[in-house]
């Protein structure tokens, strides 16, 4: 066979690279969990920015005749670098959406204290401190974020509001059943991430108002996961009338 016969390599070289974007996925998983969380979002981030660049070589090849004996290696690496151009192309469209921060409370003017947190973040965490352009920057991509005003006695929807924290997977790590206050620790399910809650109730003349704090540890923006959270706890919270004293 003489070298013009040869099949092209090009397809060979391009299933096995897209294989080991493949692989990168979830060592980039390992890596965040480690506590390497800005070297494994860069691998994560690069491979499936990579895997969508080789699907889009890949899908070129397909359709050009001198390489059609090798269809079988261009499909199948398209298959192998489809999971990182799904990543990639969900991350691009979401990322727009969210304003990068990671502070995210329900009441502005007076959003939730955290006492106990600061024993459990790192030095590199993110400070705890409000930061008033981010409470401005939450006014305008989060409007429907307000204080959860509930029929509910305030010892009454404290111990709910614990029961709720625990069905949403919290880690309960804090409280003061006095002040009707506690903080939790919510884990992701992929990255791992640890984002502290502070949750802290107060009674009113008809019943009580319940009020959130979501902060993420590391990481500029959260992609809107602490508004997110914060959403699915009080959605939580009303659908439950069991109770109400």
């Amino acid at each position: 066979m003489t070298a013009s016969q040869r099949p092209p390599r090009l397809p060979v070289w391009l299933l096995t690279f897209t294989a080991l974007l493949l692989l990168a996925l979830p060592v980039a998983v390992l890596v965040v969990r480690a506590g390497l969380w800005q070297q494994g979002l860069l691998l994560y981030a690069l491979a499936c920015l990579l895997a969508t660049v080789s699907a889009l070589i890949l899908a070129l090849l397909c359709v050009l005749p001198h390489y059609q004996s090798q269809r079988k290696q261009l499909l199948l690496g398209i298959a192998c670098a489809l999971p990182g151009t799904l990543l990639f192309l969900s991350l691009a469209a979401g990322r727009g959406d969210y304003p990068a921060i990671h502070d995210i409370t329900t009441d502005l003017s007076d959003p939730p204290t955290f006492s106990h947190a600061p024993t459990l973040r790192g030095p590199k965490s993110n400070p705890l401190d409000i930061k008033p352009d981010s409470l401005g920057a939450q006014q305008e991509a989060y409007p429907d974020l307000q204080s959860l005003r509930s029929e509910r006695s305030a010892r009454n929807a404290y111990r709910h509001a614990l029961a709720i924290a625990d069905q949403l997977g919290w880690e309960v790590v804090w409280q003061d059943p006095d002040a009707w206050r506690f903080e939790a620790v919510d884990t992701t399910a992929i990255m791992g991430f640890k984002d502290d809650v502070a949750v802290r109730i107060r009674s009113t003349a008809d019943g009580s108002v319940v009020d959130l704090r979501s902060v993420s540890r590391v990481g500029v923006g959260d992609i809107g996961a602490n508004a997110q959270r914060i959403r699915a706890f009080q959605t939580a919270f009303a659908e439950d009338k069991g109770g109400q004293l």
